[in-house]
């Protein structure tokens, strides 16, 4: 598609990638930090917006609440970590409630060997990487964020975008959780975390949207 065309048809999409760029390149400067925790959330309530205006359905509104959770929490939780968990977690959940009224049926074993991983090691792994006394709360998200992922991958909307975008988020988390415990003072956690985290919020809204969203029904000619 060409670039005007995609600009006309989805600039919230087009506004929240430019958004999301502009934050991890101005995230170590000199932007002061109301402007920087503005920046931060704004790229997914931008995805939020997107969800809301091409998903006219309750799993578009749910989307969208998840989106705009997940732009507030990220942007809370450097500075108030509890509060910031708090919201993501109800992000989570909001996308929980949306992957498992689409689950996969009949399961194959292995994928539900995958899911059960991802909501028991998940939250351990958070829970083990974590520094006291942060180490419950960081559990606590990493069960909400492990049974998106399994709801995500077992579900029947599309693995390659919603699936990897759930797991992006595992990954987005568990690398965050070790920047500040045991790999800390290294850079590289700060440097990943925040494409892992937008990048799959971006692959798991797209890909929701793209396939729930009403197709026009062709018109015939007479």
């Amino acid at each position: 598609m060409p670039k005007r065309a995609l600009m006309e048809r989805r600039p919230w999409i087009v506004a929240s990638v430019a958004l999301a760029i502009v934050f991890w390149f101005a995230k170590d400067g000199r932007v002061p930090g109301l402007y920087l925790i503005a920046l931060e959330a704004a790229p997914l309530l931008l995805l939020g917006v997107y969800a809301w205006l091409r998903l006219r359905l309750p799993e578009g509104r749910m989307l969208a609440a998840m989106m705009a959770t997940s732009g507030v929490g990220v942007a809370l939780v450097e500075f108030f970590p509890w509060a910031g968990a708090t919201v993501l977690m109800l992000g989570c959940g909001l996308g929980i409630g949306i992957v498992v009224s689409h689950r996969r049926m009949p399961l194959h074993p292995v994928e539900k060997v995958a899911a059960l991983a991802l909501i028991l090691l998940t939250p351990a792994a958070c829970y083990l990487l974590a520094e006291p006394p942060d180490d419950v709360t960081a559990g606590f998200y990493g069960l909400a964020v492990g049974g998106l992922a399994a709801g995500a991958w077992t579900s029947n909307l599309p693995r390659a975008q919603v699936g990897a975008g759930a797991v992006l988020l595992v990954a987005a988390s568990l690398v965050a959780i070790a920047g500040a415990g045991p790999l800390y003072p290294s850079r590289v956690p700060g440097l990943i975390v925040w494409p892992l985290f937008y990048f799959g919020n971006f692959l798991f809204c797209t890909g929701i949207v793209q396939r729930l969203r009403p197709r026009p029904r062709p018109q015939l000619v007479h």
